[in-house]
């Protein structure tokens, strides 16, 4: 090898990584246009069942199908808007920077409750509690600047909203397009079977999505009724911001059993703590640890088996490879990845053994 010949190498590849580098600073520029393209692209997959259903059941124009679905969504939108501001807004004034003194002196009060039941039990908490300095680590306005940057994202809010709903609009809307597009763009040798992937993927993938959708709104009634039973101020709130968590699997709903057993003490600190604030807490953490332990043994396994054709085994080792490898996007994401793998798999190598075992359901 000459010199020449080195010295042309390392020019290439120092211009591929400068073209790598260029390519994933673009990405990174544009990552808020790449948010709204993935939010679009599950909206239309949720979406398509129903346009189907609009178009075939009620003899639907296209457009107006798709006009009909996205005023669907709104509405949704719209409902948890009316639901949840007017709760938010009430409880504004607690949360309010002029009122970061009184939140701190009463969280500062739940403290000294908990160390006096704790010395009725013959622990001394009160020498660790002033060693540590809690009260003044803890600074209550976290609280209010997370407010105001809550604030700050709702301005972007209406744009990304618009520019979502007008990406899902073409997306459902110019379907045919985009496939005859795609179908021009692949190699002639592999169309028919990418086309077939990308059809069975889309129909999985709706399928998990709504059963995700279905999921959840079963753990936010469970999570109600749980909550509503033992009197917890804003039931609702609590309810929905733990049901989201869910999303995230088996941390979120840990995390969400914490926030819900937070939430429920500062929600009763004008109560006596050792008869009313702590029993009411332990209460609900064991009334969603029950809500779990439904999800976990009979909605979650029935749901995502019969919508993505997997195993519940399957699921829980996947999600539990997805988080080891890539933590909480990892496990979100781990289920519909793995979903498109078994669709290629099956399209492409439908002699492995190993594949036939795994997608014989799909």
């Amino acid at each position: 090898m000459t010199s020449k010949e080195i010295s042309n190498g390392i020019i290439r590849a120092v211009l591929t990584l400068i073209g790598i580098a260029l390519i994933l600073y673009f990405i990174y520029q544009i990552s808020t246009v790449i948010t709204y393209i993935v939010i679009s692209l599950v909206l239309a997959l949720i979406g398509n069942p129903i346009v189907r259903f609009l178009k075939h059941k009620l003899k639907f124009k296209n457009t107006f199908a798709v006009v009909t679905t996205l005023f669907l969504f709104s509405l949704i939108i719209v409902g948890f808007i009316l639901l949840f501001v007017p709760l938010l807004t009430s409880q504004g004034e607690n949360l309010s920077l002029l009122n970061t003194a009184a939140m701190e002196k009463e969280f500062n009060s739940l403290l000294l409750k908990a160390n006096e039941y704790l010395s009725s039990h013959n622990i001394d908490a009160q020498q660790l509690y002033e060693k540590s300095g809690i009260a003044s680590k803890f600074n209550m306005t976290i609280i209010s600047d997370f407010l105001n940057s809550f604030i700050n994202a709702l301005s972007s809010f209406g744009v990304g909203i618009v520019s979502v709903f007008f990406i899902t609009f073409f997306l459902l809307k110019d379907k045919k397009v985009f496939n005859s597009l795609f179908k021009w763009i692949l190699p002639d040798e592999h169309e028919d079977k990418i086309l077939a992937s990308i059809d069975k993927t889309n129909e999985l993938l709706s399928r998990y999505f709504i059963g995700l959708l279905l999921q959840l709104f079963i753990i936010f009634i469970l999570y109600l009724i749980v909550l509503l039973i033992f009197g917890v101020q804003n039931a609702l709130i609590i309810a929905f911001l733990c049901a989201v968590l869910n999303i995230i699997p088996y941390v979120g709903p840990l995390i969400g059993s914490c926030l819900a057993f937070i939430l429920t003490m500062i929600g009763n600190l004008g109560a006596d703590f050792v008869t009313e604030i702590l029993p009411t807490s332990i209460y609900v953490l064991i009334g969603f640890f029950i809500v779990q332990l439904i999800d976990n043994n009979l909605s979650q396994p029935i749901i995502f088996s019969n919508s993505v054709k997997s195993h519940p085994l399957e699921i829980f080792l996947i999600i539990l490879i997805g988080g080891y490898l890539f933590g909480i996007t990892g496990m979100v994401l781990a289920v519909p990845f793995y979903t498109v793998l078994k669709v290629v798999g099956k399209e492409f190598i439908p002699e492995n053994k190993i594949v036939q075992i795994l997608t014989k359901d799909i």
